[in-house]
């Protein structure tokens, strides 16, 4: 009997050894699987954030080059203010002969993106305008820009000089009792509580 369980032993051992180098090889092909299958996800993750590097930089280069003329253009816009402000005192020979050299100017600086703001008639905004000068005007509406002093300009979508100004401001007592005003209104349409 004891001869028949170590023999039934001896049988499933022999069993086990053939059977582990199968198994044996299944176990490290399932792990190099693993392995290949880990390392090919963390080159695709690589592969991806590269190409979003590339992007990103691509992005940020072509904003440099759009905005790498601010200096130079914030230098020639004093020459065109001077050439504008001239027109002003000038004689018909002279004028005449400044304008290719004005219009020649726009042009170039047009071209590179430059775009001029509009503010009279607008209403004052500190984002693109300076005010150096207020003045009351009933005909005119509070914080409107009456007068341009000036000239201010964007460079694509970004203010390259601010507009410098004069608005119309409204005596403080008029403005004070245009609020009062619209409190008492707002006031009056509330329904007080009742008192219990």
């Amino acid at each position: 009997m004891v001869d028949l369980i170590e023999q039934k032993k001896d049988d499933e051992k022999n069993k086990k050894q053939h059977e582990q180098p199968e198994e044996i090889g299944k176990q490290e092909t399932d792990l190099k699987q693993a392995k290949i299958e880990e390392l090919t996800e963390l080159v695709k993750r690589i592969q991806a954030e590269f190409e979003n590097f590339k992007k990103r930089e691509e992005k940020d280069r072509m904003k440099f080059v759009e905005y790498s003329n601010a200096g130079l253009m914030l230098d020639l816009l004093p020459v065109l203010d001077s050439i504008e402000s001239g027109e002003k005192n000038w004689d018909e020979k002279t004028i005449n002969a400044f304008e290719p050299i004005k219009k020649q100017l726009t042009e170039v600086l047009k071209k590179n993106g430059l775009k001029e703001i509009n503010s009279k008639g607008k209403k004052f905004d500190p984002e693109i305008h300076d005010c150096l000068m207020q003045e009351h005007n009933e005909k005119k509406e509070d914080y409107e820009v009456l007068e341009e002093l000036q000239k201010g300009y964007f460079l694509k979508d970004k203010v390259l000089r601010h507009s410098k100004v004069k608005i119309n401001r409204k005596p403080e007592k008029e403005t004070e009792n245009k609020q009062e005003k619209t409190e008492e209104e707002t006031g009056n349409q509330k329904t007080m509580p009742e008192k219990e």
